[in-house]
C-alpha cells in the first residue's frame, strides 16, 4: 500500500479487468469504500456520498465486476464471492490506506465475504439491507424469506432471465420492490446490455460455486448493520441472527417504511448512521 493520497484514482485493475470509479471527498478524508448492488452500479451512492464528504470522508465508489463492460467476464464461475472479494482486496490496495468498507444489497452481500475472510486494511464494515451470509440461509431454511427469495431461483435458469430484463415485467418488479420511476428507467435501461445482464445474473448463479466458509465467517471488526422495514426482499429474520457471526462491536439501524434501496431513499438516514459508525469505529482503535 503506497498511493499518494493526493492523488485521484479513476478507475481500479485486477488482472485484465478494469473498474471504473467515483473517487470524491477531500483528498486527505479517511477512505470510504462504497459496493453498489443489483441491478445498479456506481450511481446509487450519489446522494449518499456528499454527506459523508462534508462530515470530511473520502469515497471511492467503484463499477463492480459485471456491472461494466470493462470488467465483466463471461463464465458464471468467475463471479463466486470469494473471487469478487479478490476485486476488492485489489481495490483496498490500490486506494494504499484502510478503508471504512460500505455495501448495499449484493455490495454488502461482498462486504459482509471481504470482512469474513479476515482482509488487511479494514477499519470497519457496514452492511445495508442484507445480513451475514450464514444468517441469511438460515433464514431461508426457517422463515418467510425463502418464499421472498423467489427471484433468486429463478435466476439459475438459462437465458430465460436475460431476455426477461428487456422486459415490462423486470421494470415492474423493481417498481414493486419500492424503485422511484426515474431509478427504475436508468437501471433497467444498463441492464439491456447483453454482457451486463448476463454478469449481474451470474452474482446469482455463482451463489452455490461459492465457498461454503462464507456462510460461517467470523467478522472481527467494528459492524453496522442497516435494514429497512419495508423491505419486501430481505425480510427481518436473517437480520435478527447477524450478530451472532459478528465478534466485534456490532450495531443494528433500523430505517421504518423505507424501502429496499436504502441509498436512494433514505440518502440522509444512510449518512448520519454511517459517520457515527466510522467515529464510534475510530474511538474504539
Amino acid at each position: 500500500m503506497g498511493t499518494d493520497v493526493a492523488i485521484r484514482i479513476s478507475e481500479f485493475r485486477r488482472g485484465k479487468l478494469v473498474f471504473p470509479v467515483i473517487d470524491s471527498g477531500p483528498v486527505d478524508g479517511e477512505p470510504v469504500l462504497l459496493l453498489h448492488g443489483w441491478p445498479q452500479d456506481s450511481r446509487s451512492w450519489d446522494a449518499v456520498a456528499p454527506l459523508l464528504h462534508a462530515a470530511g470522508y473520502r469515497t471511492f465508489a467503484p463499477d463492480l465486476r459485471g456491472s461494466v463492460a470493462s470488467a465483466a467476464p463471461r463464465w458464471r464461475w468467475q463471479y463466486r464471492l470469494e473471487e469478487l472479494a479478490g476485486d476488492v482486496a485489489a481495490m483496498i490496495e490500490q486506494i494504499g490506506r484502510p478503508v471504512h468498507l460500505v455495501g448495499h444489497d449484493w455490495g454488502a452481500a461482498l462486504a459482509w465475504a471481504v470482512a469474513g475472510s479476515g482482509q488487511a486494511g479494514l477499519k470497519s464494515m457496514a452492511a445495508l439491507s442484507i445480513p451475514h451470509p450464514g444468517a441469511f440461509a438460515r433464514a431461508v431454511l426457517t422463515s418467510r424469506q425463502v418464499v421472498a427469495s423467489w427471484y433468486m431461483y429463478a435466476f439459475q435458469v438459462p437465458l430465460l432471465p436475460e431476455l426477461t430484463l428487456r422486459t415490462g415485467v423486470f421494470r415492474r418488479i423493481l417498481g414493486e420492490l419500492g424503485q422511484t420511476e426515474e431509478h427504475i428507467r436508468r437501471d433497467s435501461d444498463r441492464v439491456r446490455d447483453r454482457a451486463i445482464a448476463r454478469g449481474g445474473l451470474h452474482w446469482y448463479r455463482a451463489m452455490l460455486l461459492s465457498s461454503p466458509r462464507v456462510l460461517t465467517a467470523r467478522v472481527a471488526v467494528p459492524t453496522l448493520q442497516i435494514w429497512s422495514s419495508g423491505d419486501t426482499a430481505v425480510l427481518e429474520s436473517g437480520i435478527r441472527l447477524t450478530e451472532r457471526f459478528v465478534d466485534g462491536p456490532f450495531r443494528l439501524e433500523i430505517l421504518p417504511g423505507v424501502s429496499h434501496w436504502i441509498p436512494e431513499e433514505a440518502p440522509g438516514d444512510a449518512a448520519r448512521l454511517l459517520v457515527e459508525h466510522f467515529e464510534s469505529a475510530g474511538a474504539a482503535r
